[in-house]
Order: C-alpha cells, then sequence, then structure tokens
C-alpha cells in the first residue's frame, strides 16, 4: 500500500544542509496499522508529510498502491489527498466558519458525493457526536474537535489514515477515547493506519512499530 525507497530530506538551515531522513526504506501492506516513534527531531512528521505529498523528498521515492508520489503534479497530488488518504493532525485543523457536521461533509461535497449528508450524519454518529454537530469548533472542547477531525479524515472511505500526534493535546482520558475510536474506524474499514506518536503505550497497541533516530530507522518490529 505504502512503500518508501531510500528517502532522503534535507533542508538549509543557515550555512548547511539538515538532514531530517536520511536513506529510510518502508513498506506498509494494506490494512496494518503502524506505529513511528521517536525523539522529537527524528523525523516522524516529515515522514507523514511525505507520504502525504505534502512535502518532497530531496531523493528517493514513495509509492502508494504502487503510483509514484515523487513524480506527481500538484493537482494530482491533491486528488490523490481527496480520495485515498485521511489525515488526523495533532492542532485539529478545523474550518472555525464551518459548523462541526460541515467540516465533516465538506470533504465529500468538494467531490460531489450524492450521499455526502447521510455519511456525515453516519460519522457523526461514530464518534458519538450527533447532538454537537450544529456547534462551531470553538465550542467544542478539545476532544471533541478531535474526534470531528477523525469523523472528518473518514469522510471519504480513505484507504490510508495517517495521524500525527492526534492525542498530543488532549488529557489521558480524552486521549484513550480519540485512539480507540481512531482505530475501531481502521479495523471496521480495513484502513492502512500509520500513527506518529509519542506515547509508547499507544505505540505497543500497533501490529508494527518503526522507531526513527536522527533521521533513520533505528527498528522495525512486529508484534
Amino acid at each position: 500500500m505504502i512503500e518508501l525507497i531510500n528517502i532522503t530530506k534535507t533542508v538549509r538551515s543557515g550555512a548547511e544542509n539538515l538532514t531530517i531522513l536520511d536513506n529510510v526504506s518502508v513498506a506498509v501492506p494494506e490494512g496494518q496499522f503502524v506505529a513511528v516513534t521517536g525523539a522529537s527531531g527524528s523525523g516522524k512528521s516529515t515522514l507523514l508529510g511525505l507520504i502525504a505529498g505534502l512535502d518532497a523528498p530531496s531523493s528517493g521515492a514513495i509509492l502508494v498502491e504502487g503510483a509514484n508520489v515523487t513524480e506527481m503534479s500538484e493537482d494530482e497530488l491533491a486528488t490523490l489527498r481527496s480520495e485515498k488518504i485521511g489525515f488526523i493532525f495533532q492542532s485539529f485543523h478545523l474550518i472555525p466558519s464551518l459548523t462541526a457536521f460541515e467540516n465533516i461533509m465538506i470533504p465529500m461535497e468538494i467531490l460531489g458525493l450524492k450521499d455526502a449528508r447521510q455519511r456525515a450524519e453516519k460519522l457523526i454518529d461514530d464518534v458519538d457526536l450527533t447532538n454537537r454537530g450544529h456547534h462551531y469548533p470553538t465550542e467544542l472542547s478539545g476532544g471533541e474537535q478531535q474526534r470531528i477531525a477523525i469523523a472528518r479524515a473518514f469522510a471519504n472511505q480513505p484507504k490510508i489514515l495517517l495521524a500525527d500526534e492526534p492525542t498530543g493535546n488532549l488529557d489521558s482520558k480524552n486521549g484513550a477515547h480519540i485512539f480507540d475510536l481512531m482505530t475501531n474506524l481502521h479495523r471496521q474499514n480495513n484502513v492502512t493506519l500509520v500513527l506518529v506518536t509519542h506515547d509508547q503505550h499507544l505505540a505497543e497497541m500497533a501490529q508494527r512499530q518503526v522507531i526513527l533516530k536522527d533521521g533513520r530507522v533505528l527498528s522495525d518490529e512486529m508484534k
């Protein structure tokens, strides 16, 4: 489903080049739940952004369902993200001028799906926020906002879900609820899940854990 082949990412830092990822190769089969861990600055979030085509590697290739993401145009990348990839951010990234329900529905409206309203109703019910759909993000708690973000990420029935520290801004109770919702939806929909987390307890619940250190794969183990 996802294949990273000899990925290197360098950026300019003052007068020098800073290597964020250094010759990383990882393959993730369809339906697998992979946790990516490592210290801050190890390249975890950069890895997710590269898979989604939000950034480009300095060298190497990234394949999603056999298609080379690194050779796609901006329009092709936008289509890939809208049709195949759901992304959950630590800071939610909801549109403040839209209600919770509208935030879930908008990805489907952009694609012109005829059953957008019905799917949005089911998704908001799936995350236990049926009675909160008319509220704007500022009227919701952090946990509720993240639940809406999860529902939105599943709106277009993505084959891949990328989650970047989705519980990082939440207390332990809300964080556990968010994790359960995300993994339940992953199992129900056979979605390939790549989770970046600092939480070793959450990482141990994944089928596989990839640990990054200084931009390299330190270990890659199945559970």
